[in-house]
Order: structure tokens, then C-alpha cells, then sequence
């Protein structure tokens, strides 16, 4: 007990200047099916909040109801399915520290939290962090390619977390950097075009032609209104043109496909994946490749969503060959791209001195003098 104690001061007083922890960030899916009704009101509270007009008491209810279908999908349609989503995060988590580590060595750990699933709530990561000693971190969303949508629901939670977490004079946090989205990084364009054109080459080359293999890129459905929220659409989009700018003229049939939960009453992004896959059909394509592009983990939307839509095209067109891709998932070129990524703001981090905010202005005592004061700052 004593050994650990002192370890963990001796690592709090190093921790000053010398090390950030990294919080990697995804949504996280159940593993038990017993788990679905809580998962399912995580998600309607942080996401769909945003941009459907339903009343809070509904959540609870509609989230066992919810479970309930879900449960039909996974079990009865897909023989039992579990999600390999958290297994391929923590691959990722894994590999992006290692990346890391050979640059920064101990200095920087990552940490992983899911915005749905306990144990690996924020606020559970947040705190255990804290307790490690860091007082630096670098908020960093993973699973989703857009906006500040999705990032968004990683920041509200850590600030959610942190109001909590908050218990002295000073707020033990010094310093913070955060990600925003990867959707304009050209390694990562390059490397989805390159996964592209190698299953080409090893699957359908030598049985279809150039002009006749259709490509759908696969974006995260985006909400048209979400309250004011940006809603990752102009980001997803953006990222879909670049893919394509990097296959187009090998390849003319492309069409962004969008993943949207069809929920009553939302208006969501158009092409969803079944009509542009029909798109392409109409334009000639014999074979059609389904390749995520909105997401960097495999998930339920990447696995059963499409391969439901698949089920339902080939039904209608067995003359058509349809392959379904992985995401970038843990491949190393990702890995190493993404430590990339991490690089600069690490750096920031720990070459400014930390700085201190005073904990009570933040939980409201002297709120008044701290807002009045600013005010008048701003005025000048």
C-alpha cells in the first residue's frame, strides 16, 4: 500500500511539465445483451437530443423498447453477433501508444474511454487519470471521420466529467489540446483510396471492368437540422470529394452513401447507401465495392447495417458481385498516421508551463466578480 503511494506522488510531482495522458475516444458497444437498454439511453441523451423533438421522460421507455429490436437484429438475424468494435478500439489504443511511446517513451499514456459503455465512461477515465497524476490531456475523438457533432458529444461528456471531478482550490487539470476531425489529412485519403484499389486488383480486375466496378464510399449519416449544430455534413462531404478525386478517373462510378439511422421525423443525408448503390447499378456497375470511409473502427453500422443492405440488393440483383470493406481499423500505416496526428499537440502540451484555474470560480462561488470582470475586459 505504502509503495504505491509514494509512487504516485513521485509520479505527481514529475507530472508538472513531464507527461500528458491522451484520451482516445469512441463509442464503445455492448458485448451483453443485457446491456442494450442502458447503452440505447447513453444514446439518445447525448445524439439524438441534438435534433429530434422528444421529451426527456420518453428516454428510459423508448431505450428498453429500442433494446428490443436490437436484440431481434443481433441475436435472431445475425446468430448471436458481438460486436468486435471494442476489441478493434483497444487494438487502436495499443497501437497508437506504442507509436507514441517510441517517440515520447513514458512521458505520454493512452487512455480509451466510450462515450456508452461502463466501465470506460469518461467520467470513469477522467478520474482514474486523475488519480494516476497527469494533469495534461489531449482529448482526442477516434471512431467517427466528421465534425463537432460527434467530437462534440467527447468534449460535453469530459466537461461533464470534469465539473465533477473538480474538488480543490485549484482545478487539477493544466492543460488541455483536443482533435478535431481527420476527414482533410491527405494520409488518411490516400491509404482509404489505396484499400480501395488493392481489393480491386485482388477481387474483381480480372472479371470486371474499370468503368463498370462501382465504388460507394460510406460517410456517418448526418442529421439537416440538428438545433444549431453543425452536423458533420460539410466535413463529410469534403472528405468523400478527396477520396474520390484519388480514384475518379480509373474508376467513373462513385457515389457518396450515407449511414443514417432512419429515425421518424429527421431529415437525413441523401444518397443513403441502397439508392446509391442502385445509382451506380443504373449507370452500368457489375460489381460494387462498399467501403466505410466516416468511420476508422468497425462498428454495427459498418457490419450489419450494410451487410443488410447488401442482403437486400443482392436479392433483387444476383447478376451483381457486392463486396463490403473494413475500415482502417488497427492497420499500422493508420497507427502510425494517427500518432502522427498527436504529435504536435503533445509537444504543445508539454512544453507550456502548466496553467493554473482557480476550481471555485469554476463551480460557481465568486461567479459574479469573474463574469463582470471579463465584461468589462471585453469591452476595452
Amino acid at each position: 500500500m505504502v509503495a504505491t503511494s509514494e509512487k504516485t506522488t513521485q509520479l505527481s510531482q514529475t507530472a508538472k511539465t513531464d507527461t500528458v495522458a491522451v484520451l482516445l475516444m469512441g463509442y464503445g458497444e455492448v458485448e451483453s445483451y443485457e446491456d442494450f437498454a442502458n447503452y440505447n439511453e447513453q444514446a439518445l441523451n447525448l445524439l439524438t437530443a441534438k435534433f429530434a423533438p422528444v421529451p426527456t421522460w420518453i428516454y428510459p421507455p423508448l431505450a428498453k423498447l429500442l433494446a428490443v429490436f436490437d436484440l431481434h437484429e443481433w441475436s435472431h438475424q445475425h446468430g448471436n453477433f458481438i460486436s468486435p468494435h471494442n476489441k478493434i478500439f483497444e487494438a487502436q489504443r495499443a497501437g497508437i501508444e506504442k507509436e507514441l511511446q517510441y517517440q515520447w517513451g513514458e512521458r505520454v499514456k493512452v487512455f480509451k474511454a466510450f462515450n456508452f459503455c461502463a466501465p470506460f465512461l469518461p467520467e470513469q477515465v477522467l478520474a482514474e487519470i486523475k488519480e494516476q497524476g497527469y494533469d495534461k490531456i489531449l482529448i482526442y475523438p477516434l471512431l467517427v471521420v466528421d465534425s463537432i457533432f460527434t467530437s462534440g458529444i467527447a468534449v460535453e461528456q469530459v466537461n461533464n466529467a470534469l465539473s465533477k471531478l473538480n474538488d480543490g482550490e485549484e482545478h487539477w487539470l493544466q492543460g488541455t489540446r483536443y482533435i478535431p476531425s481527420f476527414y482533410k489529412e491527405p494520409a488518411y485519403i490516400k491509404l482509404l483510396a489505396k484499400m480501395v484499389e488493392e481489393k480491386i486488383a485482388t477481387d474483381l480486375a480480372k472479371t470486371h471492368l474499370p468503368s463498370q466496378i462501382g465504388i460507394v464510399l460510406m460517410n456517418h449519416g448526418c442529421p439537416h437540422k440538428a438545433k444549431g449544430f453543425t452536423s458533420g455534413i460539410e466535413e463529410s462531404q469534403a472528405l468523400y470529394e478527396l477520396v474520390r478525386e484519388e480514384l475518379i478517373y480509373k474508376y467513373p462510378l462513385i457515389s457518396i452513401g450515407w449511414l443514417n439511422h432512419d429515425t421518424p421525423l429527421i431529415e437525413w443525408t441523401q444518397p443513403n447507401v441502397e439508392l446509391a448503390a442502385k445509382n451506380v447499378m443504373d449507370l452500368g456497375a457489375t460489381a460494387i465495392v462498399m467501403m466505410p470511409i466516416g468511420f476508422a473502427t468497425e462498428n454495427h453500422e459498418t457490419l450489419l447495417d450494410v451487410d443488410h443492405i447488401i442482403h437486400h440488393l443482392q436479392h433483387r440483383n444476383s447478376q451483381v458481385k457486392f463486396l463490403r470493406m473494413p475500415c482502417v481499423n488497427d492497420r499500422l500505416e493508420f497507427l502510425q498516421m494517427a500518432a502522427a496526428w498527436a504529435n504536435p499537440q503533445i509537444e504543445a502540451l508539454l512544453s507550456s508551463e502548466g496553467v493554473t484555474v482557480n476550481g471555485q470560480v469554476l463551480n460557481g462561488s465568486n461567479g459574479h466578480h469573474h463574469h463582470s470582470h471579463s465584461h468589462h475586459h471585453h469591452h476595452h
